[in-house]
């Protein structure tokens, strides 16, 4: 696949999964300069590991979310839960990884992605 095709199906995908308003507030504030990694991120992570085949997106939703918690990334925790309700994960598979997250990683990270989470599940106005 061209760059310029993985650019475009990781777009696609990732609107699919993240939603319209949030990608396109993200280009939106993006100068050149940080374009360069929009491409990055739409082109490797969306075009390539999110539009393979062998999983499922839901499933692809939630390791995303365990990868992101086990390394610290909160605020990402916050964004992909957002996507992964999108995808069909439930409340009660959500707690569950984030209860692994809390077991496997120790407390404070399990504290913090279930805090960045709740936030996601706060409605836009709250």
């Amino acid at each position: 696949m061209q760059d310029n095709q993985r650019f475009t199906k990781g777009l696609e995908i990732r609107r699919e999964v993240l939603g319209n308003e949030y990608v396109d507030k993200n280009l939106a504030g993006s100068d050149e300069f940080m374009m360069t990694f929009q491409r990055i991120v739409t082109e490797l992570a969306w075009g390539y590991a999110w539009n393979g085949t062998a999983l499922d997106k839901k499933t692809k939703s939630m390791l995303s979310i365990a990868i992101l918690a086990a390394s610290g990334r909160f605020e990402e925790v916050e964004i992909y839960t957002r996507g992964a309700l999108r995808t069909g994960v439930t409340l009660d598979e959500l707690k569950e990884i984030l209860t692994h997250v809390a077991v496997y990683c120790g407390t404070p990270a399990g504290r913090q992605s279930f805090l960045a989470a709740r936030k996601a599940l706060q409605p836009a106005d709250g």
